[in-house]
């Protein structure tokens, strides 16, 4: 059974810095497609990075222009982690953030083409 749990999240002030991982169990991150959405209130939930990972080795990723050089997502093969480490964050960045798992290696963010979901963490960053 594949299982994808988030953790990391926290309460925060403007400025500072989170790392939410992503562990999964079941499932092996290799040639797949991992990627991090979030959904704040009221709104509708959005791609916020993506990693993608050819041959085991080389690695594509893309962002939301939105947390572009503030955000980084990286990917432990020997832990079967993937990370999002969040800097500089601000009260926009709150919201339940989720990741995804997909063999599809399409460009982008959007949420077509994961198979995985898991259950969300909450982030709240206050000013």
């Amino acid at each position: 059974q594949v299982q994808l749990v988030e953790s990391g999240g926290g309460s925060v002030q403007t400025g500072e810095s989170l790392r939410l991982s992503c562990a999964a169990s079941g499932y092996t991150y290799s040639s797949k497609s991992v990627a991090w959405f979030r959904q704040a209130p009221g709104k509708e939930r959005e791609g916020v990075a993506r990693i993608n990972t050819y041959g085991g080795l080389r690695h594509f990723t893309y962002y939301a222009d939105s947390v572009k050089g503030r955000f980084t997502i990286s990917r432990d093969n020997a832990e079967n982690t993937v990370y999002l480490q969040m800097n500089s964050l601000k009260p926009a960045d709150t919201a339940m953030y989720y990741c995804a798992a997909g063999v599809s290696l399409t460009a982008g963010l959007r949420e077509t083409g994961f198979d995985y979901w898991g259950q969300g963490t909450q982030v709240t960053v206050s000013s």
